[in-house]
């Protein structure tokens, strides 16, 4: 790993190095930070590795990677895990290809024949790609609220004024008392959406080791807690990452309220910008993001694969999977609850 390449470059798993490339690259995200990969290895057992292309004693370039391993899914080294971003960062071509073959090193050592690069966009003609499957939605927050209500289209305004006079309460926080009422609240909602659960122990180690940069907000109505969201703050932007209703929350807006009431937060903290994360294309999620006046930017994911390997479908429309989103809709909340971060944390 530490052996003198072409160009006087090497790569290096060296923390300050990392984080100092991170601090003065363009483009990063929080699934960039050394905190991301140590929340998911803490929790759900992954291996990480946080490389660091050095040229002399410069830093010029980085990238995260999470070994993923699961019996129903196989393997794959993927830059970042558990991301829906978060590939490498370079200054040059030459940085990127010290990093693309340290990262094959690893997957090739670990018997991976699967690796995956989760953006920045189309960097390697020559791998297989998905660039049609998934789109990101980003958008500027104004310093004043009443402009980022005028920049919500018409009717989904309208939703979020009613929901701003219907009793709503909102709280946010990040102790033990949040995170239980959250992960009840998006468990509900997962286990609705026939999706199993991530482990709860993935987002309190989330909110442990991004500290400030991380909190939940809930609402409420009369005291109860009818939807939340987990939501990271990294370089002017806010990223609403993890959040649910219960099947009340619909009637009551709360899910409008609960965006907006973020953005609003987010403004007051001094963000710039509004990331509404990733959704497949054609999807509902899909669609609601473009009402709140998102526009939908393609996600590009690359992918090398050794001899015999295909890229990973987990496709949710597919026949076999809504059989299997059919049958866990159906589950009980306490088995779903019980079964589902088992499965989960190997989804990666």
């Amino acid at each position: 790993m530490n052996a003198l390449g072409e160009d006087g470059l090497r790569i290096v798993t060296d923390d300050a190095a990392y984080d100092a490339y991170l601090a003065r690259a363009s483009g990063s995200k929080p699934f960039h930070r050394r905190a991301w990969g140590d929340a998911v290895s803490a929790a759900c057992g992954h291996r990480t590795h946080n490389l660091v292309a050095l040229r002399g004693d410069q830093s010029v370039g980085i990238l995260p990677l999470t070994e993923i391993r699961s019996l129903l899914f196989g393997k794959s080294l993927v830059s970042s895990g558990f991301a829906v971003e978060g590939g490498p960062l370079f200054d040059d071509e030459a940085a990127l290809a010290a990093l693309d073959d340290a990262a094959w090193d690893i997957a090739r050592r670990a018997g991976i024949a699967v690796l995956e690069y989760r953006g920045p966009g189309r960097i390697h003609p020559q791998w297989q790609e998905k660039a049609t499957t998934y789109a990101a939605f980003v958008r500027d927050i104004d310093e004043d609220s009443e402009e980022n209500l005028k920049a919500i289209p018409r009717k989904q305004r309208a939703e979020v004024r009613k929901s701003l006079k219907l009793g709503l309460e909102v709280a946010i926080g990040r102790d033990a008392a949040a995170l239980d009422e959250h992960y009840r609240i998006y468990a509900t909602s997962v286990r609705n959406l026939g999706t199993p659960v991530f482990p709860r122990a993935l987002f309190r180690e989330m909110l442990a080791r991004f500290g400030e940069d991380a909190d939940i907000l809930t609402v409420r109505k009369d005291g109860e807690p009818v939807a939340s969201v987990l939501s990271f703050y990294h370089d002017g932007t806010v990223y609403p990452y993890w959040g649910g209703g219960v099947f009340a929350a619909r009637a009551l807006r709360a899910n409008e309220h609960m965006y907006w009431m973020l953005m609003e937060h987010a403004r007051e903290r001094g963000c710039t910008s509004f990331d509404f994360g990733r959704s497949k294309v054609g999807t509902g999620p899909y669609s609601y993001k473009k009402n709140w006046g998102f526009e939908p930017q393609p996600l590009v994911y690359e992918y090398r694969l050794g001899e015999g390997a295909t890229m990973p479908d987990l496709n949710p429309n597919s026949p076999k999977f809504k059989m299997m989103t059919e049958m866990w809709q159906r589950l009980p909340l306490w088995v779903a609850n019980g079964v589902g971060p088992f499965i989960a944390k190997n989804l990666g």
